[in-house]
């Protein structure tokens, strides 16, 4: 039974009758999940790395408690709130992202990380949602008021972010970035002609990064002709699947991710299916669908652009995202290093998936007095 009466009007309780409470118990078990599956993979990689073996349970342990706050905390605001937020965020990730390229280390080729006081963190991961609430916003404007170059902004905006990921580089997270920006595109009016160039010059330089990019052209080698490399990280993670079966091999009896190098992580979804099988593999992707499915949904008749543009882009974000990651643990997809949301570990990636949610459960919640959800 609820604690809070429908005659409160304080801010937590006005809080509690308008937030969506399904999603927010389907984002509560994808953190409990991921809380269960870093205990099972991390001491493995950790001892691996001659670390402690709870070494990377501890650094996860640091940001949890901030993510669960900023989803609280960023879910309370109003449309207003989340649009400030995510300028401000823009502008600082921005700056930070610079930083990258001249301060960052560099670590698997990559110049992504900044480090402060022992701990990294990845700008680029607060880019994502801070630009999709940011190119709705201008996009918005556009719409609303005569004259407002919002359009002709948030081209240049996406220029400067997609130039700034492809000198890290980052190509995978660009093609997220490009993918949601375009649909926001569409869904603001623009036209299909404009919608099929977009689409086209994205394809160019896809076709551009496999004939220049060598690690690139590689992975995508790897994909359709396993035998033209190395592909030992998706053979160990299909063998996972193979060895945990319907109902998995039980926890902490996992051998896979002895041997897997970024179990933890990118790959952590294929620890899931040794260790608690396909039934645990579909609740997961059960709750990822829900999750992206139910937010379009309390979309349906939303009457704010601003609100339609922002919340979709973050949608369409977080389920690319899991597609993505399970995708390449599934050998559906070429490999790229894309974390499973509120699953795999990682300190930034969980923070900027936490605002991102908090941001779709406060854009999403019901407001009748402004013509909004239902």
């Amino acid at each position: 039974m609820s604690s809070f009466a429908r005659t409160d009007t304080s801010v937590v309780g006005r809080w509690w009758w308008t937030v969506d409470r399904w999603t927010l118990l389907a984002v509560a078990l994808l953190i409990a999940i991921g809380t269960l599956l870093t205990l099972a993979a991390s001491p493995a990689v950790a001892e691996r790395l001659q670390l402690e073996s709870q070494h990377f349970v501890l650094r996860q342990a640091v940001f949890l408690p901030m993510a669960v706050a900023t989803i609280f905390i960023v879910s309370l605001m109003s449309p207003r709130g989340v649009r400030r937020i995510s300028i401000v965020g823009f502008a600082v990730g921005l700056l930070l992202m610079m930083a990258t390229l001249f301060l960052g280390p560099e670590i698997k080729g990559a110049t992504r990380w900044l480090q402060f006081s022992g701990l990294s963190i990845q700008p680029s991961e607060f880019i994502k949602p801070c630009f999709a609430v940011v190119a709705a916003w201008l996009l918005s404007e556009q719409r609303r008021r005569e004259g407002m170059p919002g359009g002709l902004i948030c081209c240049v905006l996406f220029a400067l972010v997609a130039g700034l990921l492809i000198m890290q580089p980052d190509f995978g997270m660009t093609a997220v970035v490009a993918v949601v920006w375009i649909g926001q595109c569409f869904i603001a009016g623009l036209s299909m002609i404009w919608i099929a160039a977009l689409a086209g010059l994205g394809l160019t330089g896809a076709i551009l990064a496999y004939a220049m990019i060598p690690h690139v052209a590689s992975r995508i080698d790897r994909f359709l002709d396993p035998a033209s490399g190395d592909s030992y990280q998706i053979d160990r993670a299909m063998d996972a699947f193979g060895q945990g079966g319907l109902l998995g091999r039980g926890p902490g009896e996992g051998m896979i991710k002895r041997v897997l190098p970024d179990a933890h992580t990118d790959f952590v979804f294929s620890v899931a299916g040794e260790e608690f099988g396909l039934i645990a593999c579909l609740i997961i992707i059960a709750l990822f669908g829900f999750i992206t499915l139910r937010g379009f949904a309390r979309l349906l008749r939303e009457e704010d652009l601003f609100v339609l543009l922002a919340a979709a882009g973050l949608l369409t974000q977080f389920g690319l995202q899991a597609v993505i990651n399970i995708g390449v643990n599934l050998n559906l997809l070429p490999t790229k290093g894309m974390t499973l949301p509120f699953i795999s570990y990682g300190g930034s990636s969980l923070l900027a998936l936490a605002l991102a949610m908090g941001m779709v459960l406060s854009l999403t919640r019901r407001r009748p007095n402004l013509g909004g959800l239902p």
